[in-house]
């Protein structure tokens, strides 16, 4: 994703999420970032564009032994 791009979608997860969300590039994938809550990382954004509209995807994963602590 283009620099513009990300910081336009990090200023809405902020928003819309929690104001220490930030969002940083993947080395091997232009159509993607990761978003980081803090220090930790939390998910995945991936940018879709299909007949021309673009929409974003946000992948968030939780394992199971996350959930006790």
């Amino acid at each position: 994703m283009e620099r513009e791009e990300t910081q336009q979608l990090e200023a809405y997860l902020k928003k819309k999420l929690h104001p220490s969300i930030s969002l940083k590039s993947r080395e091997k994938a232009g159509d993607s970032v990761e978003v980081y809550l803090g220090a930790e990382f939390i998910a995945v954004v991936y940018k879709d564009v299909d007949e021309g509209e673009t929409a974003y995807q946000f992948q968030m994963t939780v394992l199971e032994e996350d959930l006790a602590s």
